[in-house]
């Protein structure tokens, strides 16, 4: 969520940052952080409406992206120096320590220099570099990244596995209990990461742990119950990891990850692992313009489910199944879809349902309705659903990406239905998320947004928008 100052707390200007700015703007000094981020691997989203909040005391301790850019750009300097307050003051407890940058060199056209204070070039030195590709910046060291994001534990999870010796390889026996048990908490992490901070930081951690569990499945446990665990949760894992690259638009590699999954489920007769995979086909389908797919698989999910007894699962898969249709222009047939995924959910939750469907509340729900009445065209509907699931999203704050991945559907909605004022705002409020939240689908989505707002660009509130669109991670 966005951070906001308390109400109850005086801010004191922040006087010592206010002098590192010099003679630059706030805008100028904004693209001096985020140029200074691309040199140590970083993404901030800095723009002058955060330096001003940082210079006005509002941000008294910065997170660890901003601490570790801040720090690289005024070398020698402590996070005191630059006039903010100690993080175990801030946040109660006592301060994580910062892992140390990667230890291959930087490439030269991006050597880390102290920051002089003048201003920036005005002849693409804001710009990444010819050929530099933003994914290798954005994952080169997932594991720095996901401590400063605040997964730490979480990510030694992946990477445990991902380095484990092999057991086949080792000599040291086969699975058991411990290996299945380090594979599920591999997913948890990952579902619970993707969650909190989107699916780019995680994807090349994910994969290895993934290749990993595939090493253990193939040398086999003793025990036929542990094999069949074993493979469930290799097959959870799998789909893990192509819903990072799905959520990366690697749409590809999603589809293969998909497949494997379902053809782990086969093999291991696991009806619950089939519906699920299942359920991620008929999505990648709608996303890749493949509706007819899109209705075959969620439908080929459902008689899957029947077996599993849970009542939010064929809520879901009536949804796929309504975002195919729809994507045919089929209107008959996504009422009716949806008509019956509302009936579903409406019985409740029992306690057969996977334990991977706990992100499908009321906030998915709606949004996913809305999906379909944008497929069809109809923005007033799909912006009442989209708003819906914003409010049920800020219920659960835990869920920081769900928040911006609706705001941002929310956005988009209103600037195609006409309100181009109200999609700003929202928009704005989007990307005071994007700090938090790495998702190529959502940085999409706000892309899309300011290419309709460009129109309105007279208005106040639609310019400074797209201007912080514009200036934001790139």
């Amino acid at each position: 969520m966005a951070r906001s100052s308390s109400t109850s707390r005086t801010t004191t200007p922040n006087e010592a940052f206010r002098s590192l700015r010099g003679g630059l703007s706030p805008g100028e000094f904004a693209a001096a952080v985020r140029r200074a981020a691309r040199e140590i691997g970083e993404r901030v989203s800095c723009d002058a409406r955060y330096v001003g909040r940082v210079e006005a005391g509002e941000i008294r301790c910065p997170n660890y992206a901003y601490e570790r850019v801040f720090l690289h750009m005024f070398p020698g300097r402590t996070l005191t120096d630059l006039g903010f307050e100690p993080r175990q003051t801030v946040r109660g407890r006592g301060a994580r320590a910062i892992p140390p940058p990667r230890a291959e060199p930087i490439p030269p056209h991006r050597t880390p220099r102290a920051f002089d204070g003048q201003r920036p070039s005005r002849h693409g030195r804001d710009a990444a570099p010819p050929g530099e590709h933003i994914h290798d910046t954005e994952e080169g060291d997932v594991l720095r990244r996901a401590f400063m994001t605040g997964g730490p534990a979480a990510i030694a999870s992946l990477a445990a596995l991902g380095s484990a010796p092999h057991a086949s390889a080792a000599g040291r026996g086969r699975p058991g209990a411990a290996e299945v048990a380090r594979v599920r908490q591999a997913v948890r992490d990952i579902r619970l990461l993707d969650d909190q901070h989107g699916a780019l930081a995680l994807y090349r951690p994910a994969g290895e742990a993934l290749r990993t569990a595939y090493e253990l499945l193939d040398t086999g446990a003793k025990r036929s119950a542990v094999d069949d665990e074993l493979h469930s949760n290799t097959g959870e894992l799998a789909i893990s990891v192509g819903w990072l690259a799905h959520d990366s638009r690697r749409w590809v590699e999603a589809r293969s990850y998909y497949a494997e999954a379902l053809a782990t489920a086969r093999v291991g007769g696991d009806p619950a692992l089939e519906a699920h995979a299942f359920c991620n086909t008929a999505f990648l389908a709608r996303d890749t313009g493949r509706p007819r797919e899109a209705v075959r698989a969620a439908q080929a999910g459902a008689r899957a489910a029947r077996q599993v007894g849970s009542e939010r699962l064929r809520s879901l898969l009536a949804l796929r199944e309504a975002a195919g249709w729809a994507g045919m222009g089929d209107r008959g047939g996504t009422e009716q879809a949806i008509a019956q995924a509302q009936r579903a959910y409406e019985r409740g939750e029992p306690p057969e349902s996977p334990e991977w469907m706990t992100f499908f509340g009321d906030g998915e729900f709606a949004s996913l309705e809305g999906q379909c009445w944008a497929l069809l065209g109809d923005w007033r509907r799909a912006a009442e659903c989209a708003g819906s699931a914003v409010e049920a999203a800020r219920r659960d704050p835990h869920f920081a990406r769900n928040i911006a991945l609706y705001s941002a559907e929310l956005a988009g909605c209103l600037a195609r239905s006409g309100r181009p004022e109200e999609a700003a705002a929202v928009g704005s409020q989007t990307l005071d998320l994007m700090d938090q939240v790495r998702s190529t689908r959502i940085t999409e989505l706000l892309a899309d947004t300011a290419t309709r707002l460009h129109p309105a660009r007279r208005d106040a509130g639609v310019a400074a928008f797209l201007e912080r669109q514009r200036s934001g991670p790139v």
